[in-house]
């Protein structure tokens, strides 16, 4: 597992930070609410760290949300329009993961913890349930080349991520006003086990993803494995932060110290998991002018060869062609029957030598609006 020594590196780098005499703040104000010295304490550099890569993933994420609102004139393909709600509501999740991160640096009260317990779980679900919806409308594009609308889509990734509101409000209400408990003092296992739903949801996710790379329009199996790459690399973070927070910390005798460290990192590592695997590869797929599949490519041999019809029972013809028509049929009809000598010249020239002389042809006539004239095959005869 690559994330989980990840995850041991980093907190051995925030236990080497957090080791050193915290008593003075280097690098904060003499103003500054103990509450914040997280934010700016360069012996506790965890915070700064943290507080760097979730800054720049908000910036990220605003900057491809202004990106996807300033190209949506311009977006004309109905399969691509469809799921720019489903887009911006992704992204409204990423950008709410990256500013929660921001709360685990901040010192712990009652309003702090609350908020942690009730977003964590609803944001990761919201992320997850568009996932999902995106799974479905891959799997339909992929077999069917037709989208589900983008009222479909945001509804399902709303109703999905509903569940998870339901379940971090009763929570809450059974451990803070029911059993009168702080909304501080809760266990590991009792945080986690709040998040079941979202597993569900990421491991469905995973699953359906699997389906969007089978189907007869290739276009869009790129957009599945893009998605497929987000959910796996999310179960590893959701792995390897789970393995840490429920017993790597409580092991090596930092459970106190590492709670809040470990759940920052997951929080801006899935954050920017979806922005580079999912996010990104989806803003530059909906703004990107598409090729016209329908388009025949007659260079192409292994296309099936169009339907071969009498021309003249597709197209009216001009009076002036048919006209032509039945004139060099009966000129060729009289050269087959009868010869023509000219004296000194010799005979005349046979039917497949006549053939070689110009004589206009049906697309001809078309492309020149049918103003072909007689006169042309009269020239021919006064030629010979």
């Amino acid at each position: 597992m690559i994330a989980l020594p990840t995850f041991g590196i980093l907190l051995f780098v925030i236990g080497y930070g957090s080791s050193e005499n915290s008593s003075t703040s280097r690098g904060c104000g003499l103003d500054i609410l103990p509450q914040y010295v997280y934010l700016c304490d360069l012996d506790a550099i965890w915070g700064i760290v943290v507080e760097a890569v979730a800054g720049a993933g908000v910036l990220t994420t605003l900057l491809l949300m202004l990106i996807l609102l300033a190209r949506l004139p311009f977006i004309k393909e109905k399969e691509k329009k469809s799921s720019l709600g489903l887009h911006f509501l992704f992204l409204f999740g990423t950008l709410g993961l990256f500013g929660l991160a921001f709360a685990f640096i901040i010192e712990e009260d009652e309003t702090i913890c609350s908020v942690r317990r009730f977003l964590w779980g609803v944001l990761f679900a919201l992320c997850f349930s568009c996932l999902l919806a995106q799974a479905w409308r891959l799997r339909r594009l992929v077999r069917h080349c037709k989208s589900p609308s983008g009222w479909q889509l945001v509804g399902v990734a709303i109703c999905l991520a509903l569940v998870q509101v339901i379940i971090a409000t009763e929570w809450l209400i059974l451990t803070i006003v029911r059993d009168g408990k702080l909304a501080c003092h809760y266990e590991p296992m009792d945080f986690a086990m709040a998040s079941i739903y979202v597993m569900f949801l990421m491991v469905v996710a995973l699953s359906f993803s699997f389906f969007t790379v089978c189907g007869k329009f290739k276009k869009w199996k790129k957009n599945g494995v893009c998605l497929m790459i987000t959910s796996f690399f999310s179960i590893l973070l959701w792995v390897a932060w789970l393995a840490m927070y429920l017993y790597g910390n409580k092991e090596l005798g930092r459970r106190d110290q590492w709670q809040d460290p470990t759940l920052a990192i997951a929080l801006v590592s899935s954050g920017w998991v979806f922005v580079i695997f999912h996010a990104i590869p989806e803003v530059h797929c909906s703004i990107l002018p598409s090729q016209q599949e329908n388009t025949p490519n007659y260079f192409d041999t292994s296309q099936p060869h169009m339907r071969e019809t009498a021309f003249e029972d597709d197209l009216q013809l001009p009076r002036s062609y048919m006209e032509n028509k039945a004139f060099s049929l009966d000129e060729n009809a009289a050269l087959r029957t009868a010869g023509f000598r000219n004296g000194s010249l010799g005979s005349r020239p046979s039917a497949p030598f006549r053939s070689n002389v110009y004589q206009p042809t049906e697309m001809a006539v078309v492309l020149n609006g049918g103003t072909v004239s007689i006169k042309m095959c009269r020239l021919e005869k006064l030629a010979f």
